[in-house]
Order: C-alpha cells, then sequence, then structure tokens
C-alpha cells in the first residue's frame, strides 16, 4: 500500500475515534442531566447512535487500511444498530406516555378513544 494512503487512512480513523468518544461523551451527559425521562431518552437514542456507529465505523476503515481485508462484522453491527435504536426509543416513550397518567393529560386530543399510548381499534 501507498505510505501517503497509509497516513490518510489513520487519519481517517483517527478523526471517526475522536468524533465517536465526542458524541457518546455528549449522549451521556444527556441522559445523565437532562431533567425528565422523555427529554432523557434522547441522549442514547440520538447521539450514542452515532457515537458507536462512528467507531463501528473506524474499526472497519482501520482493518481495511491496516490489513487490506474489508471487515462485514463492524457494517453488519452499524445497520443492526441503526434500524434498532429509533425502534426502541420510540417504544420506551410509549411504554412511558402509557403509564404516566398525569403527564397524558397535558397532551393533545388524538381524535380515536384509545388515546396516545394504544392501537385505537376499529
Amino acid at each position: 500500500m501507498h505510505p501517503e494512503m497509509h497516513w490518510i487512512g489513520e487519519a481517517a480513523v483517527a478523526a471517526l475515534i475522536l468524533i465517536g468518544a465526542f458524541f457518546l461523551l455528549v449522549g451521556s451527559i444527556g441522559l445523565a442531566k437532562l431533567p425528565d425521562m422523555m427529554r432523557r431518552l434522547h441522549g442514547p437514542s440520538k447521539s450514542t447512535t452515532l457515537g458507536i456507529g462512528s467507531l463501528l465505523i473506524a474499526s472497519m476503515l482501520y482493518f481495511v487500511v491496516a490489513g487490506g481485508k474489508l471487515s462485514f462484522h463492524e457494517l453488519l453491527i452499524t445497520i443492526f444498530l441503526f434500524l434498532t435504536a429509533p425502534i426502541t426509543a420510540h417504544m420506551v416513550a410509549k411504554a412511558h406516555i402509557l403509564r404516566a397518567t398525569e403527564e397524558r393529560k397535558t397532551l393533545p386530543s388524538t381524535g380515536g378513544k384509545a388515546g396516545w399510548a394504544t392501537i385505537d381499534r376499529a
């Protein structure tokens, strides 16, 4: 492999690791410091997902640059993470709305009988 490409690859891996660490730190601080459960949900579901995704892509790029072999394990984990994290956050938010009766009273009407956290059967 060309020496300049190796240096550029290492710089890209280092940048992705720093970006991932930054997003993980921001997500962790958000999880610890935000005032209520619905706002706390954004820390792990948004920024931490980007942080882990960045670290996994950095790992994948490292093995391409250092070993010359493409590793699909990290790509599969990243795809799984980006598919499941929003769904999990949505389900946790729905469960919170279902259980928090005082907060549910402040939400606007859905136009149906069941409300925000359940399916309105026809």
